[in-house]
């Protein structure tokens, strides 16, 4: 069967031969065939007729194609034309998929059932009866599904598809101070090729924080920079820009709710106060809003979220991070997605019937439900969010994550006056008397009071940081060392906590792990650190909270592992919630410089208590010389 393209390859062949001669000269066509040869072979396509005719004409000129190089017996079989291309076209056309809007693509096919399997499997999918086509969502995923089917991909969707492939490119960030894992920097050229104005919705401990600092590294002439945060979260946030970047930022915290000069090209501010600071912040003409724990705004008719939207009218360049921007239903997410992109959702009637299963109950309006949301998380996923789960991370994770969580004290005037009648105490047992007093107990004494006052001032900021956490709807073990610390948890988080401590009869202990296992209502463990520090599997969670640090690193390594142990697939978050310039935090340095030497098997031997409290004294008393030295 001649091919119908090796015709058209001898037309062309003979007419670029023909020099045009009235009369025949042994090349190309002949007087007679030249104006019809030449016409054919600018043609691409052909009609049936047309290939025959060509064909027909062919034959006188078969001395030239034979020396020309042509199979003559190929092009001269004396069977039916075929034409193998064009019906590769054709049904390469009836498979095809083109886009309609930047969030919808138009799905025609030919009838196979596998083929319609697919496109039922496809987010947003729709079938149009009166069209005789399918409509499904834009995704990354779905558009290299129908490619691997055999699809025809329209241009416009080819370049959002390559857009999406730019999206999960790696960023390096010039003279960032902190390591970036590779799904972090993923993240921060999301943030980047969204010029900005983006929703990081990693889960718990992956790091939204950092990325977000990250993007200020990359862009130091973006200033004033404003973030907004959980109160909890004020000290934390100023400790890493300190950590992450080298830019020279001055960091300021703004405090209270009577505004004052802002001088800082960083500001941090609790979303708790930001109603009175709105105009003030206005009036420095942000470049940057940083809003950390997004999920605050939820509610429309909060005074916090008012005052949200107020002051991100007008900032070019909007990060929003929160694990949950959805925290029980649909509705929650609409201030989040409009504060971000008001073309994404403009109008909350239409959002609250395509998603939230909006309806009148006679009573008024209720948005409680959720309809299509599979639908929604692609229109996020590929406009402005990304989201990672640490299952698909974990490659890029270490076995444990460690973080220092800075907490406010309260009680600040009377921590400080524990803690200078405890330096001046040292004075008098200063030099070689020190070592030998190190041994007694009033060292001890007076170190636990100023612990326990670290805590009792940090309470309420380490309770809305646990509220904050289970919020995301992740688990958590929080470990603490006096059972006052752990009944007032207890306490606050009755409905969805467990404990165990001294106290907690052994029948009890086996019910408290199994629910805290198995009950998805049972979000928070509380446990004292030398009664459920060993023994315990508490793999449901991969986070640990240390509320109380122990004195030996033993300790601390032992209850961090009841969650780092078999069964647990996910790197260990471990969060040490500490009372800022405190004795907690000289401590937790010491126990973490003795966690490094400790042998990789522990051999079951605590680091003396004299050797850490000798080391946290001379601390203590470095520090008391070293400000001497200042003056």
């Amino acid at each position: 069967m001649p091919d119908v393209r090796l015709i058209q390859q001898a037309i062309k062949y003979l007419a670029n031969r023909c020099d045009g001669a009235i009369s025949e000269d042994g090349y190309g066509f002949n007087k007679t065939d030249s104006t019809f040869g030449k016409s054919l072979a600018k043609q691409e396509k052909w009609t049936k007729p047309q290939a025959q005719a060509a064909l027909k004409i062919l034959k006188k000129y078969q001395g030239q194609l034979q020396a020309g190089g042509f199979d003559i017996e190929k092009l001269f079989d004396g069977s039916e034309i075929t034409y193998p291309h064009l019906q590769q076209e054709k049904a390469k056309q009836m498979n095809v998929v083109k886009k309609v809007d930047d969030r919808t693509m138009e799905i025609r096919f030919k009838f196979d059932p596998e083929l319609l399997q697919l496109i039922k499997s496809l987010p947003g999918r729709r079938f149009h009866p009166d069209k005789k086509y399918w409509t499904a969502t834009i995704t990354k995923d779905s558009i290299n599904k129908l490619k691997d089917a055999g699809f025809v991909i329209d241009a416009e969707l080819e370049k959002l598809l390559h857009q999406a492939e730019e999206m999960e490119k790696e960023i390096e960030v010039p003279g960032i101070k902190k390591q970036l894992f590779p799904f972090q920097k993923q993240g921060v050229a999301f943030i980047e090729k969204r010029n900005g104005r983006a929703l990081i919705a990693d889960e718990m401990g992956l790091g939204k924080t950092i990325q977000a600092a990250a993007w200020l590294q990359l862009h130091p002439e973006k200033r004033p920079a404003i973030i907004v945060c959980p109160a909890s979260l004020k000290l934390n946030w100023a400790k890493e820009i300190k950590e992450t970047l080298s830019t020279k930022d001055n960091v300021q915290i703004l405090q209270g709710t009577k505004p004052y000069p802002i001088n800082g090209s960083i500001i941090i501010i609790n979303y708790d106060i930001l109603n009175s600071w709105v105009e003030t912040l206005q009036a420095i003409n942000p470049q940057v809003l940083i809003m950390d724990e997004m999920h605050y705004v939820k509610n429309s008719s909060a005074i916090r979220t008012k005052a949200a939207k107020k002051l991100a009218k007008g900032i070019p360049h909007i990060i929003a991070l929160t694990g949950t921007p959805i925290v029980n239903r649909p509705v929650e997410g609409f201030n989040i997605f409009q504060i971000l992109d008001k073309n994404l959702f403009p109008n909350f009637w239409t959002y609250v019937h395509r998603y939230c299963g909006a309806r009148h109950n006679g009573w008024g309006w209720d948005f409680s439900g959720a309809t299509n949301e599979e639908e929604l998380n692609q229109i996020l996923t590929s406009t402005i969010m990304i989201r990672r789960r640490k299952t698909d991370v974990l490659k890029d994770l270490p076995e444990k994550l460690y973080s220092f969580v800075p907490m406010e004290l309260d009680n600040e005037k009377e921590y400080r006056t524990a803690e200078a009648e405890f330096i001046e105490y040292l004075r008098g047992v200063k030099g070689k008397e020190a070592a030998e007093k190190a041994k007694k107990a009033e060292h001890l004494v007076k170190i636990e009071a100023m612990k326990q006052l670290a805590v009792k001032g940090k309470m309420k900021q380490a309770i809305n940081w646990i509220r904050d956490f289970i919020e995301d709807g992740s688990k958590l073990v929080v470990f603490a060392v006096h059972k006052e610390v752990i009944d007032q948890l207890m306490n606050e988080f009755k409905d969805v906590a467990v404990k165990i401590d001294g106290s907690t009869p052994t029948s009890e202990r086996h019910k408290a792990v199994e629910a805290f296992q198995n009950d998805p209502n049972v979000k928070l463990f509380i446990g004292n650190i030398q009664a459920a520090g060993v023994g315990l599997t508490l793999t449901a969670a991969s986070a640990v909270a240390f509320l109380e640090l122990p004195w030996t690193p033993g300790e601390l390594q032992q209850a961090e592992d009841r969650c780092h142990r078999i069964g647990q697939k996910n790197a260990v978050n471990i969060y040490y919630l500490l009372a800022e310039n405190s004795v907690e935090y000289k401590l937790a340095k010491l126990l973490d410089k003795k966690k490094e030497v400790l042998s990789t098997v522990i051999d079951g031997k605590p680091v003396e208590e004299k050797s850490l409290i000798s080391e946290l004294i001379e601390s203590y008393l470095e520090s008391e010389e070293a400000g001497k030295n200042e003056q």
